[in-house]
């Protein structure tokens, strides 16, 4: 089975949540991780950002098979407050539904209004365009989910037996070209002049590429997923000598979907010393480095 999305897996695009393999009111992923929510259906395929999503990025089919189901019309809307449209019935918004030889069948949702470009009956394979990863039916960020299932009982392609051992997770997996999935990383660092709002940052606007020597302030700020409570967050800036001028650390308290971080100094009298900064995001869990960003700016 072929990654869904046209995208470059690890650098402008992430799996932040996985089949939850816990039958109880709790959540597991394949390794027993968190990377996962209670009763989650399928692997999700996540986008950087807002602007990410509206520049396209195509949804493909994962293997040969027949539409045998499609939806569009829905809007794209993020469910994020009450004013969200009421999705019931519907939460996989916009998608499609391709059925493949055995009684495998794998579903596409959450795509944009108006992109699909297949429809029911046709022949696909493997690779072929289907429409674009959009915010359509219950979504709350960019992000294709895939649910694959055999004889219309829920599959993970990461433990396609079920048979999960938490210390040895399966090597035999459905993908032919997904490579292992982190349990948690950095999406996006840049630095501003201020502590970014968490819209601007979902956004993908919230970089500054303009700042300088005497700019109000020189703030780093990391965008994570797959965090869990005990995770240690380091941010560090260094100057164009070469020396720390900002290093924090901090243990992570929750573990959450989804998280920023930010911090820095403000602008000393005189001015920062021009030349390149580098600021470094890392995210460390049980004394090992999981992720790591780094995010260049000149100042003049």
């Amino acid at each position: 089975m072929a990654q869904p999305i046209d995208c470059d897996l690890g650098v402008d695009c992430h799996i932040q949540q996985v089949v939850d393999h816990d039958p109880t009111a709790g959540a597991s992923d394949f390794r027993c991780g968190s990377l996962t929510y209670d009763g989650h259906k399928g692997t999700d395929f996540a986008l950087p950002s807002l602007a990410a999503q509206a520049a396209g990025v195509d949804v493909l089919a994962a293997a040969d098979g027949v539409v045998t189901g499609v939806r569009d019309g829905m809007a794209d809307a993020l469910q994020v407050d009450v004013t969200a449209p009421d999705v019931s019935g519907r939460e996989c918004g916009n998608g499609i539904v391709i059925s493949h030889e055995n009684g495998w069948e794998t579903q596409y949702c959450h795509l944009a209004q108006g992109s699909i470009s297949v429809a029911n009956g046709d022949l696909v394979t493997a690779g072929t365009p289907l429409g674009q990863v959009g915010l359509s039916g219950q979504t709350q960020f960019p992000h294709l989910h895939l649910s694959v299932r055999q004889n219309g009982q829920v599959v993970d392609p990461y433990d396609p037996d079920g048979v999960i051992s938490c210390d040895a997770p399966e090597q035999d997996w459905l993908w032919s070209d997904v490579t292992p999935t982190p349990p948690g990383g950095i999406i996006a660092a840049g630095f501003s002049d201020a502590v970014p709002s968490y819209d601007a940052i979902k956004a993908g606007n919230a970089a500054a590429d303009d700042l300088t020597t005497t700019s109000d302030a020189l703030v780093l700020w990391g965008y994570m997923f797959g965090a869990r409570a005990g995770d240690e967050l380091r941010l560090t800036i260094i100057g164009p000598d070469m020396e720390p001028i900002f290093e924090n650390v901090q243990t992570l308290e929750r573990t959450q979907a989804q998280l920023f971080r930010a911090g820095g100094r403000r602008t000393p009298p005189g001015g920062w010393q021009p030349g390149l900064h580098i600021g470094l995001v890392e995210l460390f869990r049980d004394d090992r480095r999981l992720a790591v960003l780094k995010s260049e700016i000149v100042l003049n």
